[in-house]
């Protein structure tokens, strides 16, 4: 199993960028699919972004397309999450999961590990 721990949230300016990071321990994380979620106040968890356990496919939500990057290192068990021109709307709780042998799927009942979270606030 992996456990995953997130990093890099923080207060950024509307446009501006951040890039969240994921750290997973354990020997088995080339083998699991990492996601990007996130939760705003008031509102449910949602998907943002998912790369495949091979690394071969990314999978992103319609808001953040063009504007959001995912990719992964597994020399380091990290999986980073790099926002660009962001906007308060991108404001949440952003959370990294793992699922074994997953394509990068959209759907939180894929995952079975989750980290606790990461803030981000978006100023305009």
């Amino acid at each position: 199993q992996v456990q995953p721990v997130e990093s890099g949230g923080g207060l950024v300016q509307a446009g501006g960028s951040l890039r969240l990071s994921c750290a997973a321990s354990g020997r088995t994380f080339s083998s699991y699919a990492m996601g990007w979620f996130r939760q705003a106040p008031g509102k449910e968890r949602e998907f943002v972004a998912a790369i495949a356990w091979s690394g071969g496919r990314t999978n992103y939500a319609d808001s953040v397309k063009g504007r959001f990057t995912v990719s992964r290192d597994n020399a380091k068990n990290a999986v980073y999450l790099q926002m660009n021109s962001v906007t308060p709307e991108d404001t949440a709780v952003y959370y990294c999961a793992a699922d074994r042998w997953g394509e990068g799927s959209e759907h939180l009942s894929a995952y079975d590990y989750w980290g606790q979270g990461t803030q981000v606030t978006v100023s305009s």
